[in-house]
């Protein structure tokens, strides 16, 4: 069947992931108009009420068991540091330059798999690695040398790098998640926690948002759940490893959802960097179909 070519993980993940940049956008223009805690905690509240029904209509055992429920709850708080940083900062920069710095998370993932998860690093995950972090730098460079550092853009930098770090973990633990879990438990349980986490500090942080942005925050949450169900379904058939180059792709839907939402421009060295990024995926997917069919 067409559901188990080797290439379908890495179509999956690469939905997934356009899935989210688009999500992101919307979280952006929601948290500029409420706050980036207040626009969390409600995308992330959607997101359980959404999941709750699909991931009972699916469940065939019930409650999760004690591994898989503490990987939910764990991946879940590191999520909610990772989301809630990368918005602050991503307020402040824009999109692509944004995306651009958080891609340091890949290359940090790609080695805490073979810790954490026993994988083997070949050749053609550190070769794409490696081209798609050049493309990412090329891009990064362009950006950061079109404009003035300032105090918000310095914060909005430091919060990315912080989301970076975190994503790093987050993305060993959804493999490790989803070897244990179906997409739809994942999705619910991640946007369950995340909120229950967040709702701990709302009576200090909470504001509701005006309608537009109540607008915005009900669709990152369609999209945002939808993009988790997608990732896991990769995730659980493919190595991290393969699959991380293809999370360099976010910063193409990223510059275009920023050019078309912000009015943030598309320069020559972003289409430079494109390019590589391009290769840098199909090398991997290469690989990973040749070790498949072995």
């Amino acid at each position: 069947m067409f559901r188990h070519h080797p290439l379908m993980p890495f179509l999956a993940a690469g939905t997934g992931i356009a899935t989210f940049s688009v999500m992101d956008a919307l979280m952006k223009s929601a948290s500029i108009a409420a706050g980036v805690f207040s626009a969390m905690l409600l995308r992330s509240a959607l997101g359980a009420v959404i999941m709750l029904p699909v991931w009972r209509l699916r469940a065939r055992g019930g409650w999760p068991n004690r591994d898989a429920l503490r990987l939910h709850v764990l991946r879940a708080a590191v999520c909610a540091g990772m989301a809630t940083s990368f918005f602050y900062g991503l307020v402040r920069i824009p999109m692509a330059e944004g995306i651009a710095l958080s891609f340091i998370a890949p290359l940090i993932a790609l080695y805490l798999a073979a810790v954490m998860l026993g994988e083997t690093i070949g050749r053609p995950a550190i070769l794409a690695s490696l081209l798609g972090f050049g493309g990412v730098l090329i891009i990064a460079a362009g950006r950061l040398g079109q404009g003035g550092m300032t105090a918000e853009a310095g914060k909005g930098i430091a919060a990315i790098l912080l989301s970076a770090v975190l994503y790093a973990w987050n993305l060993v633990l959804q493999r490790q998640q989803a070897q244990l879990a179906e997409p739809a438990e994942i999705a619910f349980f991640q946007s369950f926690v995340i909120a229950l986490i967040l709702a701990c500090l709302s009576p200090w942080l909470f504001h509701l948002p005006p309608q537009r942005a109540l607008l915005d925050i009900a669709g990152g949450a369609l999209l945002a759940v939808g993009s988790l169900m997608l990732l896991s379904w990769g995730y659980a058939r493919a190595e991290a490893q393969a699959l991380l180059p293809i999370e360099y792709t976010a910063f193409i839907w990223s510059a275009l959802m920023g050019w078309w939402m912000f009015g943030e421009a598309v320069t020559v060295a972003t289409l430079a960097g494109v390019v590589l990024i391009v290769v840098a995926c199909w090398i991997a997917a290469r690989g990973h179909t040749e070790q498949t069919a072995l």
